[in-house]
């Protein structure tokens, strides 16, 4: 019998090991296969052209500009750990690997604003892992060509909102009639929390889905030390006031 757990021990971890060699050896491939699509991607579109193509729009909203209440909710919704990283989070991709492995989905993929930002316009948003590979040595290129606030300034200026507006600029005046300085802090919550997934939390068409949205944003301010809980309940009642402008 101790024979017997003993040879099967040593089978559980030659296993283990050679599962964990594989997994090595895959992770090496996309590695590799990521830094060539990367490398080729920049030739036709260098990272460091990108700021001055996106901040010579003519609807290009400075850093400044925006709402403090906006870019709380962005940073505590999208990347809490924005300011800290350096363009690719691993505690972000750990704790998103083990809720997929949890909820045994996909749904959560750890990407950092930064890599949101290469992956909306350096890629396609085809899902595999030489993309995603690819999508962080981008990452890791424009933190070093960037700061954050460039970068934050990339990333809301040219973000799909819903209803046919990309950027904070468009998507404040069409929702809202408004310049994104102007927006009230519910208003700027809600817009947070749209381009998650724009078609489907857009105020116009699914007005019941952007509210529970917002509700989202405030709980992840609380947690994050942005807002209290009572502010956050006055923001979410005002939320639920909110009336949009129709699409032009």
């Amino acid at each position: 019998m101790h024979r017997f757990l003993k040879t099967m021990k040593q089978l559980v971890i030659t296993v283990l090991l050679l599962i964990l060699l594989a997994l090595l050896a895959a992770g090496g491939y996309f590695a590799v296969e990521g830094h060539r699509l990367y490398q080729k991607t920049v030739e036709n579109r260098p990272v460091a052209a990108l700021y001055g193509e996106i901040s010579g729009r003519e609807d290009f909203v400075s850093f400044r500009a925006l709402p403090t209440t906006y870019v709380n909710a962005v940073i505590a919704t999208e990347d809490e750990r924005f300011e800290r990283h350096g363009g690719v989070d691993p505690l972000s991709i750990l704790r998103a690997l083990w809720t997929d492995l949890r909820t045994g989905s996909l749904a959560e993929g750890g990407s950092t604003i930064t890599q949101q930002l290469a992956k909306n316009q350096l890629f396609t948003q085809e899902k595999h892992l030489a993309r995603k590979a690819a999508e962080m040595f981008a990452a890791l290129e424009i933190e070093r060509q960037y700061n954050k606030e460039e970068i934050f300034e990339m990333y809301v200026n040219t973000i799909y909102f819903g209803s046919g507006y990309y950027g904070i600029a468009e998507a404040a005046q069409g929702y809202f009639g408004k310049s994104p300085a102007e927006l009230t802090d519910a208003e700027a919550v809600m817009l947070a929390g749209l381009p998650n997934a724009p078609s489907v939390y857009s105020p116009n068409s699914s007005p019941e889905l952007a509210l529970r949205r917002t509700q989202v944003v405030l709980r992840r301010m609380v947690s994050c030390h942005k807002l209290t809980r009572q502010q956050a309940d006055a923001l979410a009642a005002q939320a639920a006031e909110l009336r949009v402008l129709p699409v032009q």
